[in-house]
């Protein structure tokens, strides 16, 4: 317990503006909670619209300055802070599991991703690739360049908040972009520390600014239409994200959305179980079910239907719910008990449905913001967990009988971020991968994430990719000069 004190205690609680830690400046602040207990841990600067006003300008400032600094120069100071990220690993992963919830063993696999794509970007720094032409009617060139699209307004989630806010900072640093930083309420110590290993990293006063608040509506909604921000990077709910990209519409800001999923996980009868549901544990349980690419309609084919869920009730019950920092642990609490509630709900309106419960299907006694891993079998289409994201320990079970139906009844919704097909039919895997009308494709495994590769969805799932080479573009406009000869 001392060493959860000192580490909350060494963390950073202010907001950064030009290189300057400082206090809001109406003084107040909100607390931040430890979900699996319910109590405050600290109480964080609570920026106003003022403080955002304030790190607009100097990010707006300060943008010709950093984009005239040499790409090799972006790519060595993001390759200290990589390794900066390593060398503090300890310290991030106990200060994220105290304000997130998540086990410890999770916080340091997200640092290790996080940093990851802290070196990926380092490296694409320096691979920004423009074009030169004869033009085909002759008579003169054509020069392509690409140049930083200029201050980027950098919304992060709660869910992974180190991952996500190091795969929007980096390539926006890599691409010449100062930046304005909006971490989670829930989750504002992790990012804070994050903006001091990239100051420390020697990122220039100025670039990296965090305004963390209570209030987001009224501290971000003016920057996003105050036309001088010309780079809008969301993370977080569809609804949130539609009206955010209205507004960002208004002044035609470079958009990049990563929004809601309602994953299908497909198990055909001739899978190999076991990968299925080491699939299905990896990805329906990482941080508790709370991911926008956590598996939310699991189908599996009637014939295999009664041995699949047997196997998967038999996994679920070996999960150690507790505080993230106690030995043992690989389950954590639900963010906030707002989002516990959510789940409860969408589980009593499946059973009133008609589904049946396997196990689960209750908050055990005790503090925090807990909820018991769930399995649910023949989840009719009627209910609302088919529909909505269960962002909880939860795995609804839906039988179907034939490849067509399947496909059909996956893409019967909004949302298309990403999906997850097992079978040992590798003819059968091409066809349903390629009518998935998602962003992404999970085949025979649980997890899409990779720094080298795009991460993104369509539909309802959002707009651009994050990751990959495609992950700097978005932070890049390109310019065409024509010279005559």
């Amino acid at each position: 317990m001392d060493q959860e004190r000192a580490a909350i205690a060494a963390a950073p609680k202010q907001l950064l503006i030009g290189g300057k830690w400082g206090d809001a400046s109406g003084g107040g602040t909100f607390g931040v909670h430890d979900p699996s207990t319910g109590e405050v841990l600290c109480q964080v600067a609570d920026g106003t619209p003022e403080d955002g006003a304030r790190a607009l300008d100097v990010a707006v400032a300060t943008q010709k300055s950093w984009g005239k600094v040499p790409a090799r120069q972006r790519s060595e100071m993001l390759r200290r802070a990589f390794e900066l990220m390593h060398e503090r690993a300890d310290e991030l992963a106990l200060v994220m599991t105290l304000e997130a919830g998540k086990p410890v063993g999770e916080a340091k696999a997200e640092i290790a991703l996080a940093a990851d794509f802290v070196r990926h970007f380092a490296e694409e720094a320096v691979r920004i690739r423009g074009n030169y032409q004869e033009s085909p009617a002759g008579g003169a060139r054509i020069i392509v360049t690409r140049q930083p699209v200029g201050p980027a307004i950098l919304i992060a989630p709660w869910n992974f908040p180190l991952s996500m806010g190091a795969r929007k900072i980096a390539p926006a640093l890599a691409a010449g972009c100062t930046t304005v930083v909006k971490p989670a309420p829930e989750t504002p110590l992790t990012m804070l520390l994050l903006a001091g290993i990239f100051t420390e990293a020697g990122i220039p006063d100025g670039v990296v600014n965090v305004v963390p608040t209570n209030s987001p509506a009224e501290v971000f909604e003016p920057l996003i239409t105050s036309g001088k921000a010309r780079k809008l990077s969301f993370t977080g709910s569809t609804q949130v994200g539609v009206h955010l990209a209205e507004l960002a519409a208004k002044r035609m800001l470079k958009v990049s959305m990563e929004l809601g999923g309602n994953a299908p996980f497909i198990v055909f009868e001739d899978a190999d179980i076991e990968n299925a549901l080491d699939g299905l544990m990896m990805t329906k349980m990482r941080n508790g079910g709370e991911t926008c690419t956590a598996a939310n309609r699991v189908y599996v084919q009637r014939s295999i239907m009664d041995t699949f869920a047997g196997k998967l009730a038999d996994r679920m019950t070996g999960f150690v719910q507790g505080r993230g920092v106690d030995e043992g642990v690989d389950l954590g609490p639900l963010i906030t008990e707002k989002q516990r509630g959510t789940v409860e709900t969408l589980v009593a309106d499946a059973v009133a449905n008609g589904a049946e419960l396997v196990m689960g299907g209750a908050r055990p006694d005790r503090p925090g913001y807990f909820y018991q891993p769930t399995v649910l079998k023949d989840v009719p289409k009627a209910a609302r967990i088919t529909r909505e994201e269960i962002f909880g320990p939860v795995a609804p079970l839906i039988p179907f009988d034939s490849e067509g139906e399947v496909i059909a009844a996956a893409n019967d919704t909004d949302y298309g971020l990403v999906a997850y097909i097992f079978t040992e039919n590798h003819r059968r895997a091409l066809r349903v991968s390629e009518a998935m009308e998602t962003g992404m494709v999970g085949l025979n495994q649980g997890s899409v994430s990779n720094v080298a590769a795009p991460f993104g969805g369509v539909k309802m799932s959002g707009l651009g990719r994050e990751g990959g080479p495609e992950g700097i573009d978005e932070f890049l406009e390109t310019k065409f000069v024509a010279v005559q000869l």
